[in-house]
């Protein structure tokens, strides 16, 4: 993950994950998105495949966005802990 370079909703690498492992990713964005009111307590992963990804129920999302979210919120983070 980096924030400089997404994720494409159609990136290969990520069509592997399966819905625990997006889970997991979604605990992990609630976690840290918390303190900058990132809040989704209805997101989960979602049944939903489209185009072989599998999409996040938050508004149907594809999961490439909640790891470009976490990257994002890392960076930040680690800029901000520099300061």
């Amino acid at each position: 993950m980096n924030a400089l370079h997404p994720i494409h909703p159609a990136d290969p690498a990520i069509h592997h994950l399966t819905s625990p492992q997006l889970t997991e990713l979604i605990v992990e964005l609630r976690t840290e998105g918390r303190e900058f009111g990132l809040l989704w307590p209805s997101a989960k992963s979602g049944e939903q495949i489209l185009n072989g990804r599998v999409l996040v129920n938050l508004g149907n999302v594809p999961a490439s966005t909640v790891i470009n979210l976490l990257a994002l919120l890392r960076e930040f983070k680690r800029h901000r802990g520099r300061s």
